[in-house]
């Protein structure tokens, strides 16, 4: 979790801003946590023990006979499912292929899988129409290698995706209407894969009991007093440094979520995904001498059996920390110590909380996002 030694050290000493944030976060999260007790943030339903699945273990056993697990989706559909993956690849059995893009390579990657017979597929789409996610559904869709093979995930109204899933008969489970696709990897849309995967859907929910755990709540409202002060001095591009590749598609994932929830009102922080040690050799000169626009989050796991390689990368991340200490850079740092799915529901529900109360303290919807929606609009008026 958050290591609490490298948590923006030393950089908000005395500070008296600092401290008048840390105060309106706490006021925030008072407010966060009553609407949450009176069940006015539905975002969240999916993040508590008791959420109920709109799949039962007969759904999950009839697909979790195939080898493979072919999933295509949209932004925060698939990023949140690509995360748990690529996080959790040590312990799935099972090969997962992402179709997340409108790309001719893509489709040149699907031609290639290997047992394309053993695969189920799973398509998701709040709202059952995504373009991209249409598209690629048609162009890769195949009678023969899909009958009685797909899965879609979507709200239960009048969508292209569900005229597709009357035609074809496909199994189709509810994507619930008042859980937007950046808060939904844990409900349907990235538990139904989960559970296909042979993870333990129960470990990745524990948003009561880390509310309730003093250590968590309070890195939790610093760090938030620390990002929202770094914002007011205009500290907004905040750069993922990563330095281990199986923690990729969550810093992707991390991205959606934060500039989608905050960028609005001529507001936000700009998420940059940068990857450790490749961008030494390339971006660290400016990260540490140009402009001191930036803020820093590491993500970094611990050396295992003495590993040669893991070994020097950690020391090199180690030692760009402490030249960040010495030039006053801030920083904080994920450390991905258990590798499991409690680690990663904890990381999940910290990074939404995060987000979530940064929204209040901005005084933005972090729920919506309706420039995206006007570009939506046009690109219909070109495609008629």
């Amino acid at each position: 979790m958050l290591k609490k030694d490298d948590f923006f050290k030393g950089y908000f000493i005395n500070s008296i801003q600092f401290k008048k944030n840390l105060k309106k976060t706490k006021v925030a999260f008072n407010s966060f946590l009553k609407k949450l007790n009176s069940n006015q943030i539905p975002q969240l339903d999916s993040y508590q023990k008791n959420f109920e699945f709109d799949f039962s273990k007969s759904t999950v056993n009839k697909f979790s006979k195939y080898e493979n697990i072919i999933i295509i989706g949209m932004g925060g559909s698939i990023l949140g499912t690509k995360s748990i993956y690529s996080f959790l690849r040590k312990k799935v059995k099972k090969e997962v292929f992402f179709f997340d893009n409108l790309d001719p390579n893509l489709i040149e990657k699907y031609k290639n899988i290997k047992k394309l017979k053993n695969s189920c597929f799973i398509v998701v789409s709040k709202s059952g129409n995504t373009l991209e996610t249409i598209t690629n559904l048609n162009v890769i869709f195949s009678k023969k290698n899909m009958k009685n093979k797909l899965i879609i995930i979507t709200e239960i109204k009048d969508s292209s995706l569900m005229d597709f899933a009357n035609k074809y008969n496909a199994e189709v489970i509810e994507h619930k209407e008042f859980i937007g696709g950046r808060y939904s990897v844990l409900s349907e849309s990235g538990m139904f894969p989960s559970a296909l995967m042979g993870l333990n859907l129960n470990k990745f929910r524990n948003l009561q009991m880390l509310i309730k755990n003093k250590n968590f709540i309070s890195s939790l409202i610093q760090n938030v007093a620390s990002i929202y002060t770094l914002n007011l001095k205009k500290i907004n591009n905040s750069v993922i440094l990563n330095y281990n590749s199986s923690l990729n598609d969550l810093g992707y994932w991390y991205q959606q979520l934060t500039a989608e929830s905050l960028g609005k009102k001529g507001k936000g922080i700009n998420p940059v995904l940068s990857f450790g040690p490749k961008d030494h050799h390339s971006l660290l000169q400016l990260y540490l001498d140009g402009p001191k626009d930036k803020f820093f989050t590491f993500f970094s796991t611990p050396t295992k059996n003495n590993k040669k390689i893991e070994s020097i990368i950690n020391i090199q991340c180690k030692a760009t920390k402490n030249i960040f200490r010495m030039k006053k850079i801030p920083y904080r740092e994920f450390f991905f110590k258990n590798s499991d799915e409690s680690e990663l529901g904890s990381i999940f529900t910290f990074l939404v909380l995060e987000t979530i109360l940064l929204s209040f303290l901005m005084n933005v919807n972090p729920y919506n996002q309706p420039a995206v929606e006007e570009v939506k609009v046009e690109t219909k008026k070109f495609l008629k």
